[in-house]
């Protein structure tokens, strides 16, 4: 399971780097940093949702904690690949890296993050692919 969970969080990578991308040539320049970033955020999470729902029979969790255990996965691998990637290989200093969680500068990274760790979850619940808990 948690080979499969790390291949359809690669998928979500390239989803989030293309999205990325898209928010710089044509979200930025007309609707503001601000709000181009906050559409992004909306667009990667219902991208992030959307993905999950599909691949979320083959990631195969059977109970929630499994479910909840993927998200988490998912969750470690985007910020260690923001923070470190980010900041190794992009040369992104810390602060750049960190306002991105600024909500009260109208940032809402934190959203796609919390659609991340949770998205295998709320998949697995609305597909029923988890079984019931033996009491």
């Amino acid at each position: 399971m948690v080979g499969r969970a790390v291949a359809v969080w690669f998928a979500i990578l390239v989803l989030a780097n293309v999205n990325g991308a898209v928010r710089q040539a044509w979200l930025i320049a007309p609707l503001g940093e601000v709000t181009g970033r906050a559409v992004s955020t909306l667009i990667l999470s219902g991208l992030v949702l959307f993905v999950t729902s599909l691949a979320i029979r083959w990631i195969g969790p059977t109970t929630a904690g499994e479910a909840l255990r993927v998200g988490a996965l998912w969750l470690a691998l985007t910020l260690g690949f923001e923070f470190l990637v980010g900041h190794y290989v992009f040369r992104k200093p810390w602060a750049a890296l960190l306002e991105d969680y600024d909500v009260t500068r109208g940032r809402i990274w934190v959203l796609a993050l919390i659609v991340v760790l949770l998205a295998p979850l709320l998949s697995a619940r609305a597909r029923g692919v988890l079984q019931e808990a033996v009491r």
